[in-house]
């Protein structure tokens, strides 16, 4: 029960604790699980394509898809102002359970039983994620493509908007004469986001010109 506890019900039952412990052991589970079987299955990858492709297994999108395919939603224990907000149904939240699930399993079962479910639960993506390209990690490939045009590192700015249960994002990044811009329930999803907008600018302009 602790692992499906978000923070907001906790706060309405009088401070109850949470699944965030939880969900901090699990994502230290995903990564080394993940970060394991990328680099048996992907001998040749150099660090950085195995880092991208991390990345893009352990995301919060990716993570929150796995929830909807579970209908975990439905189990997590929200506050009323979540339940209105359709907390249940955030990427956020989702991806956050997730993990904390992990943690408790790992907790209760160690690490081989952890290591088959994050296998169960994330092979599909494993199996895609040298295909995805670009989208592993658009913030490093923004930089990439913005160091071949000679146009220096990209900045960004995040301002956050919203009560602390459900906060906004909006990133902003220039990288030479592109600006994008995205939004995300966490900050870097948000300069994801806006990363990716940035990327599909700055590519339209020839290397050189």
């Amino acid at each position: 029960m602790l692992a499906l506890t978000h923070r907001s019900f906790a706060h309405e039952a009088g401070g109850i604790p949470t699944n965030e412990r939880l969900e901090f052991l699990g994502d230290t589970v995903l990564g080394l699980v993940v970060t394991e079987a990328l680099y048996r299955r992907h001998p040749g990858k150099p660090e950085g394509e195995l880092a991208k492709m991390r990345a893009a297994t352990v995301s919060q999108r990716s993570l929150a898809a796995i929830a909807r395919r579970l209908e975990l939603g439905r189990y997590v224990l929200l506050g009323k102002g979540e339940m209105r907000t359709r907390g249940y149904d955030k990427d956020s939240i989702l991806s956050d359970t997730v993990e904390a699930l992990l943690g408790a399993t790992y907790l209760s079962h160690g690490l081989e039983v952890s290591r088959e479910l994050v296998h169960r639960l994330v092979d599909e993506t494993l199996d895609h994620a040298a295909d995805l390209g670009a989208g592993l990690d658009w913030k490093t490939s923004l930089q990439e493509a913005a160091a071949e045009r000679g146009f220096g590192a990209p900045v960004y700015s995040v301002v956050g908007d919203g009560p602390e249960h459900a906060r906004r994002f909006e990133a902003q990044v220039t990288a030479g004469p592109v600006i994008g811009i995205g939004r995300g329930t966490a900050k870097k999803h948000a300069e994801q986001a806006a990363a990716e907008q940035a990327y599909r600018a700055i590519t339209a302009i020839p290397v050189g010109a």
